[in-house]
C-alpha cells in the first residue's frame, strides 16, 4: 500500500483540462498531485506547455490536493531568485501544501535563451549552487551572492510561507544520489528503482521520503489505449542520457521513430483491466516508494480518474 496521487503532464493538456484533472481526482479520492515543468512538449503531437506557476495558482483556487513539481529545473531558463519567489507564493497560496521538485533538467526546455547546456556533471554543480540560493531567500533575509554560476544582488523574498517547502531532487546515478541527500529532503524519480531508494536512504536516513510516477493508458480496449500511449509518448522509451541533450520535439520525433510499439506495449499498461492498472503499482511498492503518482495518457482522463477512484484506489492506496 502507497499513498497515491495524480500526475497532471502539461506537455499533453492544456491549462484548463489541468486544472479539471486536479479536481476530479481530488473528489476521486487521490491523495496529491505532480505537475510537470515544461517550456516544449515532448513532440507535437502532445501539443501543450502551459507555464506551471500559473497553473498551480489556478489549481490553488479550487482543488485542496498538495502539489508538487515534477520537476522544476532552477538553473538555466529561469534564475534560482525567479524560482525561490514562484515556489514560495505557490507555498502560500496553497496553505503550505506545495514541494519543490527539482532536477538537472533537459536541454529541450533549457536551451530556448540560447545559453550553453552544460555536461551532466556541470548540471548537477550549478543544480546544487542554485538550491543554496533558494533556500537562502527562503529566510526572508536579504541576500547577495557571488557564486561560481549564479549572482544575486540584495534580493529579498517578502512574501513567506513557514515552515518553507520541501525540497526533492530527481536523480539518476550515483553521483546525483549523492547530491539529493545532500541538497533534498527527499528524492523523486519515474522508476521503480529499488537500489537508488535503498541509496538515498542510507546517505539521508532510513526514513528519508521518496516519491515516484508513471503513466498508464486508460481506454475501453488495450489496443485504444496503446494507440494513445504509442502516438503521444513513444518519447518516453528514448534511451539513456538522449533525453536530456536533444532540443526540440523535433529531434525527440526523430529517435522516437526507432521505439516500437511492442516495446511501448510491453512498458505500459494500456486499457481498462483492473488488476493490471492495480498491478502497476506493486513494482514501487515493493523498491520502498511512499507516493506513487499517475498519469494518463490520452483523451479519457475522465473516465481513468473515476475507474481509479472506484477500481484501484481502494486497492492499492494507503
Amino acid at each position: 500500500m502507497v499513498r497515491v496521487g495524480y500526475f497532471l503532464s502539461c506537455e499533453e493538456y492544456g491549462p484548463d483540462e489541468l486544472v479539471e484533472q486536479a479536481v476530479l481526482a481530488e473528489q476521486s479520492g487521490f491523495r496529491g498531485l505532480w505537475i510537470s515543468d515544461h517550456y516544449h512538449p515532448w513532440n507535437d503531437e502532445q501539443g501543450q506547455s502551459p507555464f506551471v506557476w500559473s497553473v498551480i495558482g489556478a489549481i490553488s483556487q479550487v482543488c485542496g490536493l498538495p502539489v508538487t513539481t515534477a520537476v522544476t529545473c532552477p538553473t538555466v531558463r529561469i534564475h534560482p531568485a525567479v524560482v525561490a519567489q514562484a515556489a514560495m507564493t505557490s507555498a502560500t497560496m496553497l496553505g503550505g501544501r506545495f514541494t519543490l521538485g527539482v532536477g538537472s533538467g533537459e536541454a529541450l526546455n533549457e536551451h530556448i535563451l540560447g545559453d550553453p547546456w552544460p555536461h551532466a556533471e556541470r548540471r548537477l554543480e550549478m543544480l546544487e549552487e542554485a538550491v543554496e540560493v533558494i533556500r537562502r531567500l527562503w529566510s526572508g533575509e536579504v541576500v547577495s551572492h557571488e557564486g561560481e554560476h549564479y549572482t544575486v544582488d540584495t534580493a529579498r523574498i517578502y512574501t513567506l510561507h513557514r515552515p518553507p517547502p520541501q525540497i526533492y531532487m530527481s536523480a539518476f546515478g550515483p553521483k546525483a544520489l549523492e547530491v539529493a541527500a545532500r541538497i533534498g529532503d527527499g528524492f523523486i524519480t519515474t522508476q521503480p528503482d529499488a537500489e537508488s531508494v535503498r541509496r538515498f536512504r542510507e546517505l539521508k536516513g532510513w526514513h528519508a521520503p521518496c516519491m515516484a510516477g508513471f503513466k498508464v493508458a486508460y481506454a475501453e480496449t488495450a489496443e485504444e489505449g496503446l494507440d494513445h500511449a504509442y502516438r503521444l509518448w513513444a518519447s518516453s522509451g528514448v534511451p539513456g542520457e538522449l533525453s536530456q541533450v536533444l532540443p526540440s520535439p523535433q529531434h525527440f520525433e526523430q529517435a522516437a521513430s526507432l521505439v516500437t510499439r511492442e516495446s511501448v506495449a510491453d512498458a505500459t499498461v494500456c486499457g481498462d483491466d483492473v488488476q493490471q492498472h492495480r498491478a502497476a503499482f506493486d513494482p514501487f511498492a515493493d523498491a520502498g516508494f511512499d507516493e506513487v503518482y499517475v498519469a494518463n495518457m490520452g483523451p479519457n482522463y475522465r473516465r481513468m480518474i473515476e475507474f481509479y477512484g472506484d477500481e484501484v484506489l481502494p486497492a492499492v492506496s494507503s
